[in-house]
């Protein structure tokens, strides 16, 4: 049985050693990126491996930021990042590269706060937290969205990412959108200069802090969170609600925005959406795959979305808490994968 403590605490490094009967038996391909979608690849990765034994695919789960650089210097054959890449970063790769959204999913805010089972926040209250503004789990403005809370008069210690991280740009890309404060002392980004709190890296790093630490908040995917016993915030969306991160919830994030991913690439934000029932952290998360590649290799990327984007995979997704592809969007993504030009 797959130990999925095991690869949420780990740097990770995963062996696949199946993918395509076209590919060959020793084909290797490797890859780098984000570790927001670390559970989920992770599972893919080992579960596909008992279906296909024609090749190897060795995923080095670094940050987003890591996974780009890495595939512009051609090192990997393929990236995964949380945020798409940018103009500038997409102008340096030798062939156009392809976004391939996998799955969806939930940037929660973590905290430990002994005693403090359930909390709510604003999204100007995270990002006051984060900007050092806040500094008391008791400060008035926590106290009154949580009256039935004994918060503690202890003081709030804000965890971040220290590697250039997708999770990280999901994170701020909301924050801009709930704070103007924030958006003038911070901005946004996969790596940003905070004002207050100390780093880790990795979404495991981020929740093993937390875990260690009272009084610690920190931003991770939700399974990160689910698997280290962290307690999760309720984010006030939109719409007035308090929503807390779930599959459901990062769905309705996503209602109506696939007209917009296929005009654009497959690429959107979803933060701060305005749908009723929405969590406002949400975001998709893409595999790079370069447009052009050779027939050995292509053929193994084009086999194994096509297997992760369908029924069997995107089944996995809600037990890790990921919100599959809507059916629609994964039928235009794996269509458009086919289309790779192999060499």
């Amino acid at each position: 049985m797959l130990n999925l403590r095991n690869f949420l605490t780990l740097p990770l490094v995963v062996t696949l050693a199946a993918i395509s009967a076209e590919a060959g038996a020793n084909t290797l391909i490797n890859g780098a990126g984000a570790t927001f979608p670390q559970p989920i690849y992770s599972k893919w990765f080992a579960e596909y491996a008992s279906v296909n034994k024609a090749a190897s695919i060795n995923y080095q789960a670094i940050g987003s930021g890591g996974g780009i650089r890495q595939l512009i210097q051609g090192t990997v054959d393929f990236g995964a990042t949380d945020e798409p890449m940018s103009a500038e970063e997409a102008g340096k790769v030798k062939t156009p590269v392809l976004h391939v959204p996998t799955v969806l999913g939930a940037v929660a805010v973590s905290y430990n706060v002994p005693g403090v089972k359930s909390l709510n926040l604003t999204g100007e209250m995270v990002a006051e937290i984060f900007m050092g503004t806040i500094k008391k789990w008791n400060d008035p403005k926590i106290v009154a969205a949580n009256k039935d809370a004994k918060l503690p008069d202890l003081a709030i210690v804000p965890t971040y990412r220290s590697d250039g991280s997708g999770t990280t740009a999901v994170f701020t890309d909301y924050l801009v959108k709930a704070s103007k404060g924030f958006e003038i002392k911070v901005g946004k980004g996969k790596a940003v200069m905070w004002p207050a709190g100390i780093g880790a890296k990795g979404n495991a790093g981020v929740a093993g802090v937390i875990a260690q630490n009272p009084g610690a908040v920190g931003y991770v995917e939700l399974v990160f969170a689910a698997t280290n016993n962290l307690a999760v915030a309720s984010i006030q969306n939109k719409s007035g609600e308090f929503v807390a991160p779930s599959t459901a919830s990062v769905s309705a994030a996503a209602t109506g925005r696939v007209p917009e991913m296929l005009k654009n690439d497959f690429k959107v934000s979803i933060t701060d959406p305005t749908t009723k029932g929405a969590y406002p952290i949400s975001s998709f998360t893409w595999l790079l795959i370069p447009n052009e590649m050779s027939k050995v290799k292509g053929s193994a990327m084009i086999a194994f979305v096509d297997w992760a984007l369908g029924a069997t995979g995107q089944k996995m997704a809600a037990d890790l808490n990921y919100a599959p592809l809507p059916k629609e969007l994964a039928t235009e993504v794996v269509a458009r994968v086919k289309k790779l030009q192999l060499k």
